[in-house]
Order: structure tokens, then sequence, then C-alpha cells
């Protein structure tokens, strides 16, 4: 059973954190966390995800980007990413992970999957895009999980 879900994009500021917290929201009996390929270690959500996260009613302020180690890897019962690319780079890094790295938009376009593009040093609109994608994926994998583990 998925207890804990690593949620992972490249700077750890715009995406992951943002569906971190969605599924914390929609799952919160598991333990949910993010990291970033190439984190901006310490810097904060970026201020237009942190804006549209807090439209949404959730708290983002505490966040802090942390780069993806390889035990967080192994720890992880659930690594989503954003992007088929990423998928690569998490197996590149731990070959034994990638049975267990899915993309985040997997269950996007009727089931078809999504990559979910980094709206990082974009507009505000580009961020609601992601944003809206970000709230669709998550949404997708509420429904997939068990709500509430034994």
């Amino acid at each position: 059973m998925f207890t804990h879900i690593l949620v992972v994009c490249t700077g750890n500021i715009c995406r992951s954190p943002v569906a971190e917290a969605l599924l914390r929201q929609q799952l919160p009996d598991y333990q949910i966390s993010s990291a970033g390929l190439g984190a901006l270690e310490g810097e904060p959500v970026s201020p237009f995800a942190r804006q549209l996260a807090e439209d949404d009613g959730l708290d983002v302020t505490d966040h802090r980007a942390r780069q993806l180690t390889a035990t967080m890897i192994q720890t992880a019962d659930l690594i989503l990413v954003m992007t088929e690319g990423q998928r690569r780079a998490v197996g590149k890094q731990a070959p034994q992970a990638l049975g267990k790295t899915l993309l985040l938009g997997r269950w996007l376009n009727d089931g078809e999957g999504q990559d979910i593009p980094d709206p990082y040093r974009k507009t505000l609109e580009v961020f609601k895009y992601v944003h809206t994608l970000l709230k669709g994926a998550t949404l997708l994998w509420a429904e997939k999980l068990p709500k509430t583990l034994l």
C-alpha cells in the first residue's frame, strides 16, 4: 500500500509544492512531500504559484525548496513527476525506483496521460494553466488511491 508519496519537479518552487499541498488536502492520511531534481534549495514557492494556491485555500508559506536525494527516493512508496524526462532522470539516479515513478498527469487527457509543463519565469496565464492541470491531476490520483489508510 502507498503511504508515502513524493512529488518531484525541477526547482521545487512551482509545480511540486502546489501538487504536494493539493494531495495533502485530498489525502490527509498520507505522508506527502516534494523535492526538485535541480532544486533552488531554500527558496519559497514562486509568487504566482503561491497566489493561485492561496486562492484555493492552500497554505504553502512554510515550503522551502529541497533537492531530491537517494533517501527520499528509497523511502517513497510512489513518486509522481511532472514529465517523462523527469521520470527518466529519477530512474537514472535510482534504477530500482523506476517502477514506482509515474507521471502526476498520468490520468489526464482521458487516461492517456500528459506532461505538466514548467511555468517558471512565465506569465500568470501560464501559471493558471499549469495550476488547472495540477488540480485535475491530483484529484484523479486521489480518486485512484484509498482515501484512508488502515
